[in-house]
């Protein structure tokens, strides 16, 4: 058994960024949620594998069975009237452990597989699987929870390990597999979650515009696009820093999963890369008309010197000082 107590050390950095990523935005999020239950589960694992509490055991398993839908509530940010069906994962693991522990081991690595699984799945759509997300960070939150979904299925993996090991005859493998795959795991997903790209921000319900829709509740897919070209220009939404799908779509009267669909299949790209080149093309013109590097990308809708710099190089294929200089 190692003797340095892994679990716990990852116990102490996993709860310092839940607490970090509450104080800076001042609300229980379900990643903040996801973030104390991974600290959580890491020191009950510590508790089981090294210190042998007693008791602790049953309450690893039953623990790990919330760390799946919470990931999945985490990546949704938020529930819904529906995601009470998420509760029947995390019951049926406690029932097993109560009436039927051999299943524990089938049961446990499934529900991190199947919701591993659906973030993979949701997440790979790109810039639109969160409709939340602040658009001015690109593709980037959606791989970042590609990664965390496929954190959640190496976990699983862990567990068939562990399982290989005991039916092998080796079960002094099984606190090293724990300690560097099952807590790597949540360390991984404890590092992902304070990405500033994961930041959301909730759209003012108050300020959104007309729903112009037909009787039957279905918006006329003609005029969409004119309703959005005309909105840009007018009202030039891409300026604020702080947009998003949800934001944008209830201005624009226009539901989210629709609005998407007709960005996607007009411009080829998704609704961050239209805002995003929209802010670029802002900040070109921000600059030829003197402003500083630092002063177009505030003017033009972006509010980290990253997401300038990367979305830049994406459109124009040069950093913003070298197409300044050449546009000069």
């Amino acid at each position: 058994m190692p003797t340095f107590p892994i679990p716990v050390f990852a116990s102490i950095l996993l709860a310092f960024a839940a607490v970090q990523l509450w104080l800076k935005h001042r609300r229980v999020s379900p990643l903040v949620l996801l973030l104390a239950l991974c600290a959580a589960q890491s020191l009950i694992i510590a508790l089981t594998q090294h210190y042998e509490v007693a008791g602790m055991r049953l309450v690893q398993p039953a623990m790990a069975a919330f760390i799946p839908p919470a990931a999945w509530f985490a990546f949704r940010d938020g529930l819904s009237r529906s995601d009470g069906m998420h509760a029947l994962g995390p019951a049926t693991v406690l029932a097993a452990l109560l009436v039927a522990p051999e299943f524990v081991d089938v049961l446990l690595p499934g529900l991190f597989v199947l919701y591993g699984g659906a973030i993979l799945s949701q997440a790979k759509q790109g810039g639109d699987a969160q409709p939340d997300a602040l658009l001015s960070s690109g593709d980037l939150p959606s791989r970042i929870w590609v990664v965390i979904g496929a954190a959640l299925i190496g976990s699983a993996f862990s567990d068939l390990l562990i399982i290989a090991t005991q039916i092998s005859g080796y079960p002094e493998l099984r606190p090293w597999i724990i300690s560097v795959f099952s807590v790597g795991n949540l360390l991984l997903i404890g590092a992902l979650g304070l990405s500033p790209h994961l930041q959301t921000t909730r759209d003012d319900r108050g300020t959104e515009g007309p729903d112009r829709r037909s009787p039957d509740g279905r918006v006329a897919d003609a005029h969409i696009w004119d309703r959005v070209q005309t909105y840009m220009s007018e009202h030039k939404p891409y300026l604020d820093p702080d947009l998003t799908l949800t934001r944008l779509s209830r201005k624009l009267g226009i539901p989210a999963k629709t609005l998407s669909s007709t960005i996607n299949l007009t411009t080829g790209g998704n609704v961050s890369r239209f805002i995003n080149e929209a802010r670029i093309d802002a900040a070109q013109t921000a600059m030829l008309n003197g402003e500083s590097v630092t002063g177009a990308m505030l003017s033009s809708g972006f509010n980290t010197k990253s997401n300038f710099n990367r979305e830049f190089l994406r459109v124009t294929g040069k950093s913003p000082t070298d197409w300044l200089k050449q546009a000069r």
